[in-house]
């Protein structure tokens, strides 16, 4: 890569204003003294501002590497003419928190980041921002300030971490709760427990599954707002680092440019992120965080949107948990992100003609190549012939709940049987265990929506204990709260409106029938009407105690199927 040069006065006087010098003098004047205390030099304040917002912390592994390329994007940035300027954020990793307390403030987590993005960016007249993010989290919350706040922007995701090994197989971090159930059932013995738990995650990065952050940090990518190729490229990786760099000189580039995001993203740059998701089974969380997401640039997405394109869109790639052992090494492999457009684009799926940082899609996918066949199919030769996600509807849900039925056995596509009815998902998972839940039964975990938690945590740690008692095509989950991408089996969640609010899962009773019907995109509490209402006549909702940031959550959010977000 030929050397960067210093930005010349000919190209200063050519670029658009900044808006970090046009403040006025006085309050120009004021902040450089101040940038003076800090060391930096006076020809350097009139440079482009550019925020390094970076999520680094020592308690995300997807995020911790973020601290090996720093220095080299600071460099980047002086190199092509800016003046960087670190500022931390949250990061928080979803699996540190898992079936714990701490799991409610992870969705909440994502409106944080995007209101201290907000805060540290526009409360500083910044010029514009490259932000630093891998999780479930973090990335959706950075493309929401992205859209709010309109400055040219550019995301950097962390690449993806490589899968362990145990027993012969591969496995990652969901493997560990399968083997939990596995131990605890007689399934396997301690010491193999544990060996899955040693070696789930060899390496820094971003799960190598196909669960919520990747399917975030190709979401930025399809968006526009990521170069080609960040989202499926091994972290520490000689290329995840080249793409450090780049990305560090393209902020500059979009900021003398006066580039936004509003000015290539649009509807049709949304729904072409839904069929991507579709085509390789991404994770059910995009339900959330994509109309949350759209919400910030005026775009209208809802779920209506997920559903037609699920039927419009093939399967065409599966990895773990939509396929036994493949992850995100043989998706890179075999050309990843952009082979996956490539083929879409190939078959008219996509819209052609929208842009992000990387250029046109179609000039751009042009470029990647063809499906393998085998981890990428091509459209004509798909894994299954509708995408991964569906919505459900009936008198359970009528604003809609959601399953990933790309993870669902063909078996369990039709499901009917009895309700067992739990308040949280420790009081189930405690149940599942013990063996108090049993082949045959629609589990429902209720009050683990956005307000009823409040938080909405995920449910991974209880499907995974079903999977690991090898119970996933013999019984059912419905529940307000969410999921984990990495969630596998008859999983239907963020049932709407949620039992918090009066939606009638908060009147279910164990014995009561459900029926699931995917396929007809179906659910339905088998009690008549006249009964749900005299049951509605008494019922009070079940308040879980929270104080502080939840409790203003539970206050100001809204519904899953616009986003659960106080924005």
């Amino acid at each position: 890569m030929p050397p960067m040069r210093e930005k010349t006065d000919m190209d200063m006087q050519n670029a658009p204003a900044l808006r970090s010098q046009t403040l006025g003098e006085e309050a120009v004047d004021h902040r450089n003294a101040l940038f003076y205390a800090m060391g930096v030099r006076d020809s350097d304040v009139s440079k482009p501002q550019v925020a390094i917002v970076n999520s680094w912390n020592e308690l995300n592994p997807g995020h911790y590497h973020f601290k090996t390329v720093i220095d080299d994007m600071k460099q980047a940035i002086r190199e092509s003419g800016g003046l960087p300027i670190e500022l931390p954020v949250t990061g928080i990793c979803d699996g540190i928190p898992s079936n714990t307390p701490g799991d409610r403030y992870t969705l909440p987590s994502r409106d944080l980041v995007s209101a201290e993005v907000e805060s540290q960016v526009e409360g500083n007249q910044l010029d514009g921002m490259i932000m630093l993010g891998s999780c479930d989290k973090v990335v959706p919350g950075m493309v929401m300030t992205a859209l709010r706040l309109n400055l040219p922007s550019v995301i950097f995701t962390g690449g993806y971490m490589l899968p362990g090994h145990a027993h012969g197989k591969m496995i990652t971090l969901t493997h560990t709760k399968q083997a939990y159930a596995a131990c605890q059932g007689g399934l396997m013995t301690r010491e193999e427990y544990k060996e899955v738990v040693r070696n789930a995650c060899p390496t820094t990065g971003v799960c190598p599954f196909m669960g919520t952050a990747n399917t975030m940090c190709a979401f930025a990518e399809v968006l526009g707002l990521s170069l080609a190729g960040n989202a499926s490229v091994e972290a520490n990786s000689p290329e995840w680092r080249r793409l450090a760099r780049e990305s560090a000189v393209k902020i500059v580039e979009l900021i003398r440019a006066d580039r936004k995001p509003l000015d290539f993203i649009d509807r049709q740059s949304f729904l072409n992120c839904v069929r991507y998701i579709m085509a390789v089974g991404g994770s059910t969380n995009s339900l959330l965080h994509l109309p949350a997401a759209a919400r910030q640039a005026g775009i209208a997405l809802d779920w209506d949107d997920f559903d037609r394109i699920s039927g419009e869109i093939p399967l065409i790639s599966a990895i773990y948990p939509n396929h036994p052992s493949y992850s995100m090494p043989e998706f890179d492999k075999a050309g990843g992100v952009w082979t996956v457009l490539r083929e879409l684009d190939r078959a008219g799926l996509l819209h052609s003609q929208s842009e992000g940082i990387w250029g046109v899609l179609s000039e751009t996918a042009k470029q990647a190549g063809p499906a393998d066949g085998e981890v990428i199919h091509t459209v004509e030769s798909p894994i299954a012939g509708q995408g991964g996600i569906a919505i459900l509807r009936g008198n359970l849900a009528a604003n809609g709940a959601a399953v990933k039925f790309s993870a669902v056995d063909e078996a369990a596509l039709r499901f009917r049987g009895p309700a067992k009815v739990f308040n949280s998902e420790m009081e189930g998972w405690q149940a599942l265990l013990a063996d108090k839940i049993t082949a045959g039964d629609v589990v429902v975990i209720r009050y683990e929506g956005p307000r009823g938690s409040p938080g909405m945590p995920h449910l991974e740690t209880f499907m995974a204990a079903v999977l690991g008692k090898r119970l996933g095509d013999r019984l059912a989950l419905i529940t307000d709260g969410r999921f984990s991408g990495a969630t596998g089996g008859l999983a239907i969640g963020y049932l709407s409106p949620e039992a918090y609010e009066g939606g009638p899962l908060a009147i279910v009773r164990d014995g009561d029938w459900i029926a699931v019907d995917i396929p007809a995109r179906t659910l339905e509490l088998e009690v008549d009407e006249a009964e749900i209402q005299r049951r509605f006549s008494s019922w009070q909702p079940l308040k879980k105690p929270a104080s502080g940031w939840l409790n203003l959550y539970r206050k100001m959010t809204n519904q899953s199927e616009l986003g659960a977000t106080i924005f």
